[in-house]
């Protein structure tokens, strides 16, 4: 399963990405503006950074208007995907965008119908949100396993890119249902490392290495 790290953070960026942690990065308009900078530099920025494909939303919400936006964020790099809502005019615009040959990562997903509207509308991403699914007691990783049996059954391309990934139980459950792609704040991914037992392990490691006055450098 790929990584993809949702924040505009530079720093954290660099950091995962140093590790080997970043397989792309998912922007939008809120997570930019916290960093009080302007969206076009911010994202120029995180694409020289990452290789992988980085999302940049667009904010109109009528097809034509955002048809435009995603041409204008398309040029500013080659690896941008164009981040587009799960409405009928954000399908009219995937489509659009994907037959010029742009990446398009299609957002807001919340149940297989739209999903199976995506990818027959050539959408490189999907991007179902479990945790917000969750906050209304709908079962947000059942909807990962629906889109990816809908997608096997078809052999559609479209890569199921799991959001609203709140916790690193998430993560671990995405990746036994076959999610392409999860994409979650730097804390999440870095508390995948943590478990209670690694350290209690570590603690009574370190009072015997103590004990017997053990050094190394």
């Amino acid at each position: 399963m790929k990584f993809f790290v949702d924040t505009a953070e530079i720093d954290q960026i660099k950091e995962l990405n140093d590790l080997g942690m970043v397989d792309g990065v998912t922007t939008n308009p809120s997570l930019i503006a916290k960093s009080g900078r302007d969206i076009l530099e911010v994202t120029k920025e995180i694409c020289d950074i990452v290789d992988g494909p980085v999302s940049a939303e667009v904010v109109a919400l009528d097809a034509e208007t955002m048809l435009a936006e995603g041409r204008k964020l398309a040029k500013i790099a080659d690896n941008i995907a164009v981040k587009v809502p799960l409405t009928w005019a954000g399908l009219q615009t995937c489509k659009a965008l994907s037959d010029e040959g742009t990446m398009v990562n299609v957002t807001l997903c919340f149940s297989a119908n739209q999903a199976l509207l995506a990818a027959k509308a050539g959408a490189t991403f999907i991007s179902p949100f479990i945790g917000r699914l969750d906050d209304i007691n709908i079962d947000g990783l059942e909807l990962i396993e629906d889109i990816r049996t809908i997608y096997d059954n078809y052999g559609f391309d479209t890569q199921i890119l799991a959001a609203s990934i709140r916790s690193a139980n998430h993560m671990s459950e995405c990746a036994k249902i076959g999610a392409d792609v999860a994409t979650a704040p730097p804390a999440v991914i870095k508390n995948m490392a943590n478990h209670v037992l690694t350290d209690k392990g570590l603690a009574g490691f370190m009072a015997d290495i103590e004990k017997a006055g053990i050094k190394i450098l």
